[in-house]
């Protein structure tokens, strides 16, 4: 039987509902989501509800029995206050670094209960790892990006390029020690689960266990494939789902928009993280959507005819599978961890891990 430590509604709650499905989930521990009650009383029309409620009441973890489910809604707040009031770089680390250790602290506060195993994901499960291991009790990690110093050097890159785009990152004062907790959780781990292969070999380029990493690519939940227009009705629809910014690669969608114009069309759904100027750029040649409820992203894919994600810095990136499901042809990176093809601009090398061909 697994306890499921997951702030925050990765993959949407994938682990825990698998686990229940087999019957070994022993508890679900999270911060916030939406329970069936509450989502029953609040049953305001989608174009009514402002987006933050939007998004909550999106957090379900379905196939996941109620009774399973322990959450810290009061710490959840917090912790989302906190990062909306975050006013550097620094400041946002200090906030996941403190997330992650009260989340910890109140699991083990209320016990593991039955649980043969833990399952934690990175950043926010230390402590439990920790108490699980000296406890006999088998412990699994799972790393959902590349590690932060793989992240770093990709977006120090990316800003030298495109400098105007988001604000400068500054100094942060806190991102050691977020590198070193996310090695000390690789290190007391028994296994650790990585989306990718450009996961595992950003931890292998890390230095850390290398040999207890298990690739398990993501998926998604198989959906009715809207019948495809055909091309000649109109300019190409090319959609990326995804937050606006240099790691998803928004820099490289306005080229595309540039060189394709008049003969596409290119949408954006995701919160928009650019500067006034890249917008501005952007909206020329984009339509940015922004942010976007959990329950509208499937209209979305219906409207278009290719998927375009050209992440710098991914785990496994879950809007392509969708994407895939839904019946679009997916153009990605290998950054991007969803097995894409090899993109030019971002070569695999043995000794460096990454260099740039430009």
């Amino acid at each position: 039987m697994f306890v499921v430590a997951q702030l925050g509604a990765r993959m949407h709650y994938a682990v825990p509902r698998i686990l229940a499905g087999a019957g070994a989930l022993e508890r679900l521990y999270t911060d916030l989501y939406a329970p069936r009650a509450l989502r029953s009383v609040l049953r305001i029309p989608s174009r009514l509800a402002p987006s933050g409620l939007r998004r909550w009441l999106g957090r379900v973890p379905g196939g996941v029995p109620e009774d399973r489910i322990a959450s810290f809604p009061g710490m959840g707040f917090e912790y989302y206050w906190r990062q909306r009031r975050a006013k550097s770089p620094g400041e946002l680390t200090a906030t996941h670094l403190w997330g992650g250790r009260e989340f910890c602290r109140r699991i083990l506060h209320c016990g593991l209960g039955d649980a043969q195993a833990v399952y934690t994901f990175n950043s926010a499960g230390l402590e439990v790892l920790t108490h699980a291991r000296a406890c006999g009790i088998l412990t699994v990690m799972e790393q959902t990006i590349a590690p932060a110093g793989i992240e770093d050097m990709l977006l120090q890159a990316e800003q030298a390029d495109h400098p105007a785009w988001e604000s400068p990152r500054g100094d942060d004062s806190y991102r050691g020690d977020f590198q070193e907790r996310e090695r000390m959780e690789w290190e007391t781990a028994d296994s650790i689960i990585c989306g990718s292969e450009f996961v595992r070999d950003g931890i292998r380029a890390s230095g850390g266990p290398f040999e207890r990493c298990c690739v398990v690519p993501y998926g998604t939940r198989a959906t009715a494939v809207a019948p495809r227009r055909g091309f000649d009705r109109g300019p190409l629809r090319v959609l990326t789902v995804g937050a606006v910014g240099l790691r998803k690669g928004a820099p490289y969608i306005l080229a595309a928009a540039r060189t394709l114009k008049g003969r596409a069309e290119f949408r954006i759904a995701g919160q928009i993280g650019v500067t006034g100027y890249a917008r501005a750029l952007l909206s020329q040649h984009v339509t940015l959507v922004g942010a976007v409820p959990r329950s509208e992203i499937q209209s979305h894919y219906e409207w278009a005819d290719v998927f375009l994600l050209p992440s710098v810095c991914e785990g496994s990136a879950t809007v392509c599978y969708e994407a895939l499901a839904a019946g679009l042809p997916v153009v990605t990176t290998p950054n991007a961890g969803s097995g894409g093809a090899r993109w030019d601009r971002w070569v695999c090398c043995p000794d460096s891990f990454f260099r740039r061909d430009c």
